[in-house]
């Protein structure tokens, strides 16, 4: 099987084959020829050895800068807690949870930016992905989120933000 790769910019009209037979993913360019082949076991050991914000960096469309800031959720089910991100970005964010909700659980997200803490902005978004417990001591458990309905203007602000804080450290 050969699946397009529309999505993602710098790789647009590149080609996965899936082999299912040699348990193989090949890359290939645009004219058809074969860039690269990966075996499904150094595939998965590569995916197993990186931890989940290295993971998920790849697929990500805004950059994220390290930011605490208070969150109240709600799930879809009614249920309500409030905790601080370790990150923040024009896609998402990632909750400090010691009880990070299942992968594809829906709520929304509300919370306030460091420079206008009076102007709430809510977000509806899912759990892209967890962390259960703490990784080299650095690293909270917690849940990766992704927006899926976010305000243009507190997306606009987010990814300012982001620039602004990666920019300030870079100076640093």
């Amino acid at each position: 099987m050969k699946f397009p790769v529309t999505a993602t910019r710098e790789h647009h009209g590149k080609t996965l084959g899936i082999d299912c037979e040699q348990e193989t993913v090949s890359l290939f360019d645009h004219k058809g020829q074969q860039l690269s082949i990966l075996s499904w076991g150094t595939l998965i050991e590569h995916m197993l050895s990186v931890d989940e914000d290295a993971r998920f960096a790849h697929s990500r469309s805004h950059p994220r800068a390290p930011l605490a800031i208070k969150v109240h959720c709600t799930t879809e089910d009614g249920k309500h807690f409030d905790s601080l991100t370790g990150g923040i970005g024009g896609g998402g964010l990632f909750i400090e949870s010691s009880t990070p909700l299942a992968p594809g659980t829906e709520l929304t997200v509300e919370f306030a930016l460091p420079d206008r803490p009076n102007q709430k902005f809510a977000t509806r978004a899912k759990v892209a992905w967890t962390r259960s417990k703490p990784e080299r001591y650095l690293l909270f458990p917690g849940m990766g989120i992704q927006f899926t309905d976010i305000d243009p203007v507190a997306q606009t602000r987010l990814i300012d933000l982001v620039d602004s804080l990666n920019r300030s450290r870079a100076m640093s």
